[in-house]
Formats: C-alpha cells, sequence, structure tokens
C-alpha cells in the first residue's frame, strides 16, 4: 500500500475531491493507494471537517508556533515522514516552502496551481488573466521545485475565457477542472505512471493522454 499525504490551508475542496475519487475508485483495492492522513497549517478551517467526513487523520501544524521558515519545515517534514508518505499533496497549502523541505520530498511533491504556467505563478491569477486579456486559462499541477510555481508540469487543464467572465465565474470554472485534474494526477503518479527524472516528466504511453483535460 502506498501512503499519500496531503496538505491544506483553508476549505478543502481539492481535498474533497481526492477523498471523493479515492472512495469512487476504491484507490485502496484497485490501486493499492491510501491518503493515510491530512495535515493543515491551519486551525479551525472547513479542510479539517472534510478530513473528518471521510474518516482520514487530520492534524494542525500552525507556523505561527515556530520561529520562522526553516523552524516549520523541519517540523512539518518530521511529522509527514511519521505516514512514511510515497507521495505529498498540496491542496490548497498556502506556505512557501524552503529548499531544504523540497529537496527532502524531492519527487514526491505535487502541487495544483489555478492557471496555465508557466503564466500566472503566485496569488491573484484569475484576476490577472482577466487583465491579460488570455482567452485561454486553466489549472496546472506540477512537481514542487524550489521556485514558486515553477517545478516541472505533469498535466494541465484549459477553460476559454468568455467575455462575460469577471474573476469570480472564471474561478469557479477553473476550480471544476482542478477537481477533475488532481485526482488523476495524484493516481498517474502515484502508481508510477508518472514520474520525475532529471527535472523532466516522464509518461507511460498509456498515461499520456489523461495529461490534459479540455473544459467548456
Amino acid at each position: 500500500m502506498k501512503n499519500i499525504v496531503v496538505l491544506i490551508s483553508g476549505r478543502g475542496s481539492n481535498l474533497r475531491a481526492l477523498l471523493a475519487a479515492a472512495r469512487a475508485e476504491d484507490w485502496e483495492r484497485a490501486l493499492g493507494l491510501r491518503i493515510a492522513a491530512v495535515i493543515s497549517s491551519r486551525p479551525d478551517v472547513a479542510g479539517l471537517q472534510v478530513a473528518a467526513e471521510f474518516g482520514v487523520p487530520a492534524q494542525v501544524l500552525s507556523h505561527l508556533d515556530f520561529q520562522g521558515r526553516d523552524a516549520f519545515d523541519v517540523a512539518l517534514a518530521h511529522a509527514i515522514d511519521a505516514h512514511r508518505p510515497d507521495l505529498v499533496v498540496l491542496a490548497g497549502f498556502m506556505r512557501v516552502l524552503t529548499r531544504a523541505f523540497v529537496e527532502h520530498f524531492a519527487g514526491r511533491l505535487l502541487n495544483v496551481h489555478p492557471s496555465l504556467l508557466p503564466a500566472f505563478p503566485g496569488l491573484g491569477t484569475h484576476r490577472r488573466a482577466l487583465a491579460a486579456g488570455v482567452r485561454l486559462h486553466g489549472a496546472t499541477v506540477h512537481f514542487v521545485s524550489s521556485d514558486v510555481d515553477a517545478g516541472p508540469i505533469v498535466a494541465q487543464g484549459v477553460v476559454s475565457v468568455r467575455p462575460d467572465d469577471d474573476a469570480e465565474s472564471l474561478e469557479r470554472r477553473v476550480l471544476e477542472v482542478e477537481h477533475r485534474l488532481l485526482p488523476r494526477s495524484v493516481a498517474l503518479v502515484a502508481t508510477g505512471q508518472v514520474w520525475l527524472e532529471r527535472d523532466r516528466v516522464c509518461a507511460r504511453p498509456g498515461a499520456t493522454a489523461q495529461l490534459v483535460l479540455l473544459a467548456a
């Protein structure tokens, strides 16, 4: 059984999508995958209730309890390692990670970002996409590197930008893509269908077609 640890900081909508997919597709029996734990950087967020709803152990590790990023990341790595993870998934985890942390989990650390990277890294992606006048927007799942939102890309989901879109409507449609793209990507990486080799994403032929998702 391969263990997956999910890191969150908020409402947990991508966490819910992961857990729902794992349950519906019976990841434990069909794929040998288990979401072993959820760790939140904030207390009292809705994502912790999502974990409880699905019966997944969860804990809070607040960065406010530590003196600086290095100390927090050391404690976070220790908490993750207690679950012997084969994969760590950042699902709305709002912390910039240190180089040491990223290197410790190299090749086992995935993030979902609400833009078609390398366009619009960082925050405010939907507003910035509209301001730039792009016709296509979307979401990206990528391996985490030491640079923010710059790691090798695993998969992308694309939506058309509509003439009447505002940041809120665009966010809703992109989030729907994230909810489909992230579980698919996690399953492919965790089962070895997609992997990182010398900063290059490799995929078995049967997995390639699943790495792009087009939505209305």
